[in-house]
Formats: structure tokens, sequence, C-alpha cells
């Protein structure tokens, strides 16, 4: 025959470790829910990262773009500028050689002028 106190015991033992099972899983089933919580945060913020970086490469091209074409018109502005300083000069020594001319024109009209 069997004891009954140490079937009181053993049921006792059973119950014990059965309770402690359910403690640990529900200890693990929290850490679990914390763990997907902070996963499904970290999905998100990753997301919005992605996202940002996206329209950071998409400015940066646009910036690059831009710069380029600045870069273009700077260039062609530059190349304006030296044509029509070499057209100034162009013009004053155009100008300061008929200025000498007249000068002399004149001054061969004051020498008839004054013979007479």
């Amino acid at each position: 025959m069997t004891n009954p106190s140490a079937n009181n015991a053993n049921n006792d033992e059973i119950r014990q470790l059965i309770a402690e099972l359910a403690r640990k899983q529900i200890e693990t089933q929290e850490q679990l829910d914390m763990f997907l919580n902070q996963s499904v945060s970290l999905m998100g913020r990753n997301a919005i990262l992605n996202d940002v970086i996206l329209e950071v490469r998409e400015n940066t091209e646009v910036l690059q773009r831009n710069f380029e074409t600045h870069q273009q018109n700077f260039e062609r502005l530059q190349r304006n500028f030296e044509q029509h300083q070499q057209n100034f000069h162009e013009n004053q020594r155009t100008t300061n050689a008929a200025l000498n001319s007249l000068e002399a024109i004149l001054l061969q009209l004051t020498r008839i002028i004054g013979r007479e």
C-alpha cells in the first residue's frame, strides 16, 4: 500500500513545481512582450530614419545639380566679363587713337590758320 503522507508530500512538491513553472512562464511572457514592444518601436524608428536618409539623399542630389548649374552660370558670366573687359580695352585703344588723330588734325589746322 501507498503511504498517504508520502503521496501528499509528492503532490505538494508537484504543485510547487507547477506553480514555479507558471511563475517563470509569466516572467518569460512579460520579457517577450517587452522585447516585442521594443522591436516594434525600433522598427518604426528605423523606417523613419530610412525616410529621412532618403530625403537627405534627394536633397543632396538637388543641391549638387543646383551647385553645378550655378557653377556653369558663374563660368559663363566670368567669360562674358572677360569679353566685355577686352571690348572695353579695345574701345579705349581705338578712342585714344582717334583722339590722337583729331589732336594732330587740330594742330595742323591751327598752324594753317595761324599762317593765314
